[in-house]
């Protein structure tokens, strides 16, 4: 399919931290700006094929695939529950979707009029934010789950956002549960914070 295809996806970026608001933390080491988040997450999500790609990933297996150097990225599911438990480097600061999509701008436009959604960290609520119709360029590998295609285009993403600083060290879980019209997604992170590259 196109990236001027309409995709509903729930942005699991999973992060565990101490479920403050976006842009406070627990280290120290600030949340990204929104700027060009949408695209880089789309990319990123759009960079494996069907087997190994987070986004249909039931266990959290994949989460470490193609991780940008300055933030995490968590993903969602293409509709429904599932769970996870994915290893995260602390000193990163952690970005995910609740509800997203790439389309065209009148597409996004009907899809944020109904877009619900709301995260929990260890138990307290998270702060999300809305990005609206942005012109993204999306580049995506043969097979992939999200454009089908390898090709880099331009198209509109929009979505609620979590961005959090990065997480102390240790075990955290992370409740994403997001929706537009009939579309829901739903994610139950189990986040182990560790140093370094590697958790």
């Amino acid at each position: 399919m196109s990236l001027r295809s309409a995709m509903p996806f729930l942005l699991l970026g999973l992060v565990a931290g101490c479920g403050m608001p976006f842009g406070s933390g627990t280290n120290g080491i600030a949340a990204p700006s929104a700027d060009a988040i949408q695209g880089r997450w789309w990319t990123w999500a759009a960079s494996e094929g069907e087997s190994t790609n987070p986004v249909m990933d039931t266990t959290g297996e994949f989460c470490d695939r193609n991780q940008p150097e300055d933030m995490w990225f968590l993903a969602g599911t293409f509709g429904g529950t599932t769970q996870r438990t994915c290893k995260v480097p602390a000193e990163r600061p952690v970005v995910f979707p609740l509800v997203n999509l790439i389309g065209s701008e009148s597409s996004c436009m009907e899809f944020m009029a109904d877009a619900e959604g709301k995260a929990t960290l260890d138990g307290k609520s998270v702060t999300s934010e809305r990005l609206e119709e942005d012109d993204v360029v999306v580049t995506g590998v043969a097979d992939n789950p999200l454009t089908g295609e390898e090709e880099t285009g331009l198209t509109y993403a929009c979505g609620l956002w979590v961005r959090l600083q990065s997480l102390r060290p240790g075990r955290h879980t992370l409740t994403i549960r997001g929706s537009s019209g009939d579309f829901r997604v739903g994610v139950d992170y189990t986040l182990i914070v560790g140093t370094g590259r590697q958790a």
